[in-house]
């Protein structure tokens, strides 16, 4: 099996899911807490591609008194945690060894 890989969009994304109230968000939350670094025609492709690799899990929320489709929720799953953990002590591990 291969490593998985981890851009630094997906990266960005677990740490807001796994810092927001209940560990969810929807992408347009996502793109205002990250200051920028999300845009709005980006994030839920990421949000999609980050699906198929098993990183997140998503369902549907509709919100009392809310019109029109209901938003799509996103949380992080085990698989997205452990591989966000292996990102940081490979990083670690890195800025240890070149110091």
């Amino acid at each position: 099996m291969d490593m998985p890989t981890l851009s630094p969009k997906e990266r960005l994304i677990l740490e807001l899911l796994l810092n927001a109230p209940g560990c969810e968000l929807y992408g347009l939350e996502m793109v205002k807490r990250s200051d920028g670094q999300l845009k709005r025609g980006t994030v839920y492709v990421t949000l999609d591609r980050m699906d198929e690799k098993g990183f997140v899990t998503s369902h549907e929320v509709r919100e009392p008194g809310q019109s029109g489709l209901p938003r799509r929720v996103f949380r992080v799953t085990g698989l997205g945690q452990r591989v966000l953990q292996a990102w940081e002590a490979a990083r670690a591990a890195w800025a240890g060894a070149s110091a």
